[in-house]
């Protein structure tokens, strides 16, 4: 097991994160437990790595014309509460309180509107890469501490409460690997 440990406060913030605020979260619904993790993909641009890009996507600050591919995203208003860089950086944009603005129109196991009772972790990465070691380090330690944290049943991806809208993380993912490291993962209730 890794002796990587992100510990949850209170707020739900983790302080051994990089700390980057996002305008786009809100209050989750009153009394609506913390139940799913989401995991996703991002690459911005898209297949291309380690620039400032994803962030100015998350804090409202991305230039559409900046590159082809981001014309799309004029005035998207998205977030995620944790990025896991490729260095294996970790960056809380949302406290887990919160709600981010990460997995749209979704639903999983009958319930519509996964952001709201879900904390979404965003990968540096693509469907047709694979992920860093140190992704699914920072991953494993922060899933098995928000475990310990909320009462969270399951991990998925944002295909599994998107299907056919999203494929991330995406066949390059390994869902083995998190399952055989995520012992506090209620069940093994790991998606893949």
């Amino acid at each position: 097991m890794s002796s990587l440990a992100f510990p949850v406060d209170d707020l739900g913030i983790v302080r051994r994160a990089r700390q980057i605020h996002s305008p786009n979260c809100d209050e989750r619904p009153p009394r609506t437990p913390i139940t799913l993790l989401v995991v996703h993909n991002i690459s911005l641009p898209p297949g291309q790595f380690g620039g400032e890009d994803i962030i100015r996507l998350f804090t409202n600050r991305l230039d559409p014309e900046a590159h082809p591919a981001y014309a799309s995203l004029r005035n998207l208003e998205v977030s995620s509460h944790f990025l896991i860089r490729r260095t294996g950086e970790l960056i809380q944009f949302v406290p887990c309180l919160q709600r981010a603005w990460h997995a749209g129109v979704s639903r999983w196991r009958g319930r519509e509107h996964c952001n709201a009772f879900s904390i979404g972790i965003e990968l540096e990465g693509c469907d047709t890469q694979p992920f860093e070691d140190a992704q699914y380090e920072v991953l494993i330690a922060l899933a098995n501490s928000l475990y310990q944290a909320y009462p969270i049943q399951e991990m998925v991806g944002h295909a599994d409460i998107a299907p056919g809208r999203k494929t991330d993380p995406g066949p390059c993912f390994d869902w083995e690997r998190i399952r055989a490291k995520t012992p506090d993962c209620p069940n093994g209730a790991c998606s893949g």
